[in-house]
Formats: structure tokens, sequence, C-alpha cells
């Protein structure tokens, strides 16, 4: 993106997918509390699944790397005229808002329904925790909550 004249879009791309990992990070690993053992334990189930898939994905990979020495992309004959007058933030905007709305639009609710996929997740009900009792605690007095008592020099407090 950088070597297309496209700044913008270079900066954003690490943005996000460095605010991504840390979601990754933050939701998955340290609020989930997922059982590793568990999942391991499904492996084999998987596996002819994700071998396929991983043949898939090699299937493309190879499929990219063949189209790609069979000739270059000419990016200049092949990317639209730009004015050079515009900024890019300007062009992107406006080729955004305008030709790709729809799409634009679609990334957003795939991303709004992914929020609230992590937050339905990490606000389950887990079993053997205690739940808090608000009204127990705005009952509480301080008189009830802590015992005021003065030892004597080299005698300890009683519980």
């Amino acid at each position: 993106m950088l070597l297309l004249g496209a700044e913008f879009i270079a900066l954003l791309l690490i943005i996000v997918y460095v605010g991504a990992v840390a979601v990754l990070f933050l939701f998955v690993v340290m609020m989930l509390d997922v059982d590793f053992a568990a999942m391991r334990a499904g492996f084999a189930r998987y596996l002819p699944f994700g071998t396929l898939l991983a043949l898939v994905l090699l299937a493309e990979i190879v499929f990219a790397v063949l189209a790609w020495r069979v000739g270059g992309i000419e990016t200049a004959a092949r990317a639209a005229p730009v004015n050079v007058a515009v900024p890019n933030i300007e062009a992107l905007g406006t080729v955004l808002y305008t030709r790709y709305l729809f799409i634009f639009e679609a990334a957003g609710l795939v991303l709004l329904v992914a929020m609230i996929g992590a937050i339905v997740l990490t606000h389950r009900t887990r079993s053997g925790l205690r739940p808090q009792k608000v009204s127990d605690q705005i009952r509480r007095r301080p008189e009830d909550a802590t015992r005021n008592v003065n030892p004597g020099v080299g005698q300890g407090v009683e519980l």
C-alpha cells in the first residue's frame, strides 16, 4: 500500500491488526477462561476437516504464486485514474461512501455482531462462584464489618 501511494490505508491496516491481536489476547486468553485440555481432547475429531481446509488454503497459495509468476500486475494500468490534487483520505472517503457504501455497512454489521458475541461469551454464568449481593453490601454497617481492639504489647489479636 505504501508503494502505491496509499499511506493512510497502510497505516490503518497496521493499527487494525494490532488492535485485533490485542482484542484476541484480551477476550480469548484472559477473560474466557478456556479449558485448553478439553479443547485438545477434541483435536482428533476435527482433524479431517482441518486437513481438508489446510489443503484448500495450500491450493489457493499455489494458484496465487503460479498466477504471479505468469506475469506481473501492472498497477498503473489496472488502477483507476486519480486526481493528484485530491488527498488520499478524501479520495478514499469519496469512494468508500459512494461506490462501496453497502459493503462498508455490511463490514460494520459483521464487526458489531462479533463484538456482541464477545460480550455474550464473557458474561456467561459459571458454576462454583458466589454471586454478588448488592443489597447485603448496601445494608452492611461499619460496626458490623470491623472490630476495634487495642491489644497489649506482645499480645496478638484473637479471631
